[in-house]
């Protein structure tokens, strides 16, 4: 005869809701959806093609999006170091870098 263990889960993790910063993204995410639309901000795909090519040795490890300033961040790794550049979603211009 087989025996079985009935393990209980706290509903609360079964169903849980996001976590704060998930719910964050997300909205960020929205935000950027609705401001390339409406033509406030640039494609992420323009942006990527103006900066990628220019982190010679890098690996690209993805963006985030800032909905309040506008400003994407694309992140990099090179050498075991990360490399952050912020470039502005209205203009893809890079306003910044941080990391090397």
């Amino acid at each position: 005869m087989k025996t079985f263990l009935l393990i209980a889960v706290p509903a609360s993790l079964v169903a849980s809701a996001p976590l704060p910063a998930q719910t964050q993204r997300y909205r960020d995410q929205d935000a950027a959806a609705e401001a390339r639309r409406s033509g406030q901000i640039r494609p992420l795909r323009e942006i990527e093609e103006r900066v990628v090519p220019r982190m010679v040795g890098a690996r690209y490890l993805g963006p985030e999006f800032d909905a309040a300033t506008s400003v994407y961040r694309l992140k990099f790794m090179r050498g075991g170091t990360v490399i952050w550049v912020d470039v502005d979603g209205r203009t893809g211009a890079v306003i910044g870098r941080s990391g090397e």
